[in-house]
């Protein structure tokens, strides 16, 4: 058996670590010890590995010193990209269910069926003029009704383009995917197609395929991150910046504590709702009150509208419970590990799955829809105070630590914070710091953390790079909770900051009554790249100019989900580059690298040349801040920027 790694080489999180030696003295295996303990498979590290029939699994030998072909003929080529195109069909497909989910929960609430409250009015009226509705004489359920319908003609309609994608796509964007034929129809449809040419015997060109990816990559940011962002909004209410606490000391032994976790926030809303209901029931049970913490992006949601505090992120999502003071751990949908059960049999801590199609074995399930919403939220949060008499005392653990944070920072919180500086331009301080280079360009942290790589160290190591050299960073996600438990969504952070993006979040800071802003912006959860999205439209057409063409980048130093590669084909086809500092499994073809990676001038046919952006695969995050800081240089002298 391998030998298990140092705790403190599995994460910067001294809490993290300190949770780990107490799983090993109890004898219970984690994420990053069952990391430690997997052999890496060198064919399907390198996507060389097909299993799309029954007739293999076939693998492609190194070196030309084996099989170059599978069974059927595909060659290595084609078997990679067919690999990477089923990847972003999967990420795809988790967003488009998350999207099509809310926009089912607001038709409900239009008809009256469940029972949520519209929050943000004008963001409905907003959208539905953007989708080309009479608004005028409506009343806010009758629009509602209208967006809803909408929505849903995303995952319905047979003919012409998405709505969302006409809605929140750059005009030079949408142009460019035209002309190259990937403009998506539908969610489902594209996503039915994506399975289809991915079969043994389907589409057999790696470029073809590699150019589906693409769609895929559409897909995910209209239909899955615009769409779910929009609604949500709507639904909840646009976040706006609150301050708030990350890290395991959030878990508060004199409370019945119950974290939240997945992505999805209609269920995550109402268990904060029936919480603050039900804090007479916990102290009749002995506690203080009840405490919701959070986990992952249902942790972001409920961070940037209603403060609530984040435990931790995917990675170390078994450490709460080890604390042996967690009753309860209610999820969703996505990025919830099946170990958490196995952790959860050794504690008093009862696992609640809410959907009918995300089930663990072994887990109490509670069905969740909005109709019941609020009966599922009660029998949850009762659940959880029942369990507080379960303790056993005697494996309470606690680790102390909690650092603040400063999150929500909407498109709509930034330019509203700007506005403070100039009411009737605000984008022009923003765009003049970035042409005087005082701030050099913008950078987008994203995705996850991956227990095979020390947590948290790769996303807070690149960040404090780009800052250090006036790069603005926005964060969202898993990685944006790495930066919030180590201080960057903190104004402590500042002191990692070069001087002249200092001074400009300090001016603004200071505009908006606040002594600075933190040098990390918090945009919320993995849908919420939208946002990232939508803030880069916003500056692309003040200044008359393609996304492609702005100092930009995404990078996700830490990510283990397809859904990160979904997201980042997205912006890549945007033209954004964008940074995995995690093997994304297409080395074993040489032609899949080359589209994915080179520069234009290099090679005849590459996504940069294509769209203008390109994937970055560079695991050393300071080497990867580097190569990105480079290319933010290179797209600043196309536009003539110092």
């Amino acid at each position: 058996m391998k030998e298990l790694r140092d705790v403190k080489d599995l994460s910067m999180d001294t809490g993290v670590q300190q949770m780990l030696v107490k799983a090993r003295n109890e004898g219970i295996d984690t994420a990053f010890d069952r990391a430690s303990k997997m052999t890496r498979c060198g064919f399907g590290s390198t996507g060389v590995c097909c299993k799309h029939c029954l007739e293999g699994p076939c693998r492609i030998a190194p070196g030309g010193k084996g099989p170059q072909a599978g069974i059927c003929g595909s060659n290595v080529d084609t078997i990679v990209a067919r690999n990477f195109l089923v990847n972003i069909t999967e990420g795809a497909a988790s967003h488009a269910e998350h999207a099509r989910e809310v926009a089912h929960a607001i038709l409900e609430v239009a008809e009256g069926k469940a029972p949520y409250t519209i929050q943000d009015e004008e963001k409905l009226k907003s959208i539905a003029e953007g989708l080309g509705l009479v608004t005028e004489g409506k009343n806010i359920n009758q629009l509602a009704r209208e967006v809803a319908h909408k929505a849903l003609e995303d995952f319905q309609k047979q003919h012409g383009t998405m709505n969302w994608l006409k809605l929140r796509g750059q005009a030079k964007s949408i142009e460019n995917w035209e002309k190259l034929g990937l403009l998506p129809v539908n969610a489902h449809l594209e996503i039915a197609k994506a399975m289809a040419r991915t079969v043994m015997g389907g589409d057999a060109d790696p470029a073809n395929l590699l150019l589906g990816a693409v769609t895929m990559g559409l897909v995910d940011g209209f239909a899955g991150l615009h769409m779910s962002t929009d609604l949500q909004d709507v639904l909840f209410g646009t976040p706006r910046a609150v301050k708030a606490k990350y890290r395991l000391g959030v878990i508060r032994e004199e409370m019945v504590n119950l974290s939240v976790h997945g992505h999805i926030p209609l269920l995550a809303e109402k268990v904060v709702e029936w919480a603050g209901k039900l804090t007479d029931k916990a102290k009749e049970a002995g506690a203080q009150g009840i405490n919701v913490v959070g986990v992952c992006c249902s942790g972001n949601e409920l961070l940037m509208r209603k403060g609530v505090p984040v435990a931790t992120n995917y990675a170390s999502q078994e450490m709460p419970i080890l604390t042996g003071a967690l009753e309860a751990m209610v999820v969703d949908i996505q990025c919830i590990m099946p170990g958490i059960q196995t952790v959860a049999s050794c504690y008093h801590t009862e696992i609640i799955t809410t959907l009918p199609y995300a089930k663990i074995a072994g887990a109490t399930h509670v069905e969740f829809t909005t109709e019941r919403a609020d009966e599922a939220a009660r029998e949850i949060v009762m659940r959880a105070i029942n369990n507080f008499k379960k303790r056993d005392p005697k494996k309470i653990n606690i680790p102390q630590e909690v650092t603040e944070a400063y999150a929500g920072f909407s498109v709509e919180q930034i330019v509203e914070a700007l506005k403070a500086v100039n009411a009737v331009d605000p984008l022009k301080p923003l765009v003049e710091a970035i042409a005087s280079g005082e701030i050099l360009g913008a950078v987008a942290l994203v995705g996850c953390t991956n227990p095979r790589v020390k947590q948290d160290s790769g996303n807070v190591a690149l960040v404090k790079e780009l800052i250090k050299n006036n790069v603005l960073v926005v964060a969202t996600g898993c990685a944006a909770h790495s930066l919030g438990k180590f201080g960057l969504l903190s104004p402590d952070g500042l002191k990692y900051a070069g001087d002249s993006l200092r001074n400009i979040l300090t001016v603004i800071g200071q505009a908006n009554g606040l002594p600075t802003l933190p040098p990390a912006l918090h945009m919320g959860s993995c849908v919420d790249n939208s946002r990232v999205a939508d803030l880069l439209t916003a500056l692309a057409n003040y200044l008359g100019v393609a996304i492609k063409d702005l100092p930009v980048a995404g990078s996700c130093p830490e990510t283990h989900h397809p859904k990160a590669l979904s997201i980042g084909t997205f912006f890549i086809a945007n033209g954004v580059d964008v940074h995995v500092g995690v093997d994304p499994q297409v080395s074993g073809s040489a032609l899949v690298v080359n589209v994915l990676t080179s520069d234009k001038e290099n090679f005849p046919v590459t996504t940069d040349g294509l769209f203008g952006g390109k994937l970055i695969y560079e695991e050393d995050p300071v080497k990867a801040a580097e190569i990105i800081l480079n290319r933010i240089k290179i797209k600043r002298q196309a536009l003539g920027l110092n």
